[in-house]
C-alpha cells in the first residue's frame, strides 16, 4: 500500500496523509512541510520539491525541511528518489534570499547547503536523482549528491554561478571534478555553459536518459531492481565505493576484502545457496 504525505513533523517521525493532513504529533513542536512532498511505497521514498513558482529554488526553508527529513527517515524507507515538480528539478539557489547577505552569512549559507547534501551522499540507503527539467547551480549540486542520476530528455544541467559573480557553494566544485574529471568540471563551471541531458550522459554526469513521461516510472523500476538484491550487500557496496574514493587504492582494496568477507556465513550464504539451488533468495 502506498503511503503518501509530507514529512511535516519537526523533531519527530513521519506522518501519513489520506485525504486531509493527519499530523503525527509528539510532545515536541511540529511544523507543516511546505516544500517537500513525499510518497513511501514498497520501500521507495519519493521526495518531490514543490516550489514550482520559484522553479524549485533552494532556500533556507528547503534546507530545514530536507535536514529534518534525512534525520527522521522511517525504517520502511530503503531507497530515496528526489525529483522536482513542474518544469524544473531545481533551477538554483534562491537569489532573492542570497543577494543581501554579508560575507559571513554567505559562508554560513554555503556550509548549510553542504551539510545537507553531505547527508544525502552519506545515507546508508541508495539515493537517486530523477531530473525532470532544469538542474542548475544548487540543483545540479543536489543531483550530484545523489548516488546516480536518471534524466528526462528535456533536462538541462549547469553551474552558472560565475554569471552572478559567485562560485558553486554546495559542493559543486568538488563533486563535479570527481564525477566527470577536472577538465570537464573546469569547462562547465568557468564557462557557465548549460548542457543537455544527452551531453551530460556523454560526460558521465547522468547514467540514463528517458522520455519525460517515463522518468519516474524508470526511476521507480530501477529502485525496485536495486531493492530486489541483498540489502546488506547494497549498503556495503555503497559504503565501500564511497569511502574507498577517499583513501589510497590499497587501503580501499583492504576495505573491500573486509566487507566482502563479512557477508559470508551471512547474507552471502543465502544468496549463493539459492543460486546453486536455482531458487530466488529470500533475504
Amino acid at each position: 500500500m502506498p503511503k503518501k504525505g509530507y514529512f511535516s513533523i519537526l523533531f519527530c517521525c513521519v506522518k501519513r496523509l489520506t485525504d486531509t493532513p493527519d499530523l503525527n504529533l509528539n510532545k515536541h513542536k511540529y511544523m507543516e512541510y511546505t516544500i517537500l512532498k513525499t510518497d513511501l511505497t514498497e520501500g521507495i521514498l519519493t521526495v518531490t520539491i514543490t516550489r514550482e513558482k520559484a522553479m524549485n529554488a533552494l532556500n533556507t526553508r528547503f534546507f530545514e525541511e530536507m535536514d529534518h527529513l534525512l534525520t527522521n527517515l522511517p525504517t520502511e524507507a530503503k531507497l530515496l528518489i528526489i525529483t522536482g515538480a513542474g518544469k524544473a528539478f531545481v533551477a538554483g539557489a534562491d537569489i532573492a534570499e542570497m543577494a543581501d547577505k554579508s560575507q559571513e552569512e554567505g559562508e554560513r549559507f554555503s556550509l548549510l547547503g553542504q551539510s545537507i547534501f553531505n547527508k544525502i551522499e552519506r545515507l546508508d540507503i541508495p539515493a537517486i536523482a530523477a531530473v525532470n527539467g532544469y538542474a542548475l547551480g544548487g540543483g545540479c549540486e543536489l543531483a550530484m549528491a545523489c548516488d546516480f542520476r536518471i534524466a528526462s530528455t528535456n533536462a538541462v544541467f549547469g553551474q552558472p554561478e560565475v554569471n552572478l559573480g559567485i562560485i558553486p557553494g554546495y559542493g559543486g566544485t568538488q563533486r563535479m571534478a570527481r564525477l566527470i574529471g577536472k577538465a570537464n568540471a573546469m569547462y562547465l563551471i568557468l564557462t557557465a555553459e548549460m548542457i543537455t541531458a544527452q551531453e551530460a550522459f556523454r560526460m558521465g554526469l547522468v547514467q540514463k536518459v528517458v522520455e519525460p513521461n517515463q522518468l519516474l516510472e524508470t526511476a521507480t523500476k530501477t529502485a525496485a531492481n536495486i531493492l530486489s538484491k541483498g540489502p546488506k550487500a547494497i549498503k556495503l557496496a555503497k559504503k565501500v565505493i564511497r569511502d574507498g574514493l577517499n583513501m589510497p587504492f590499497d587501503d580501499g582494496q583492504k576495505l573491500e576484502a573486509k566487507e566482502f568477507g563479512s557477508l559470508f556465513r551471512n547474507e552471502g550464504e543465502v544468496g549463493m545457496k539459492a543460486f546453486l539451488a536455482k531458487q530466488k533468495p529470500v533475504w
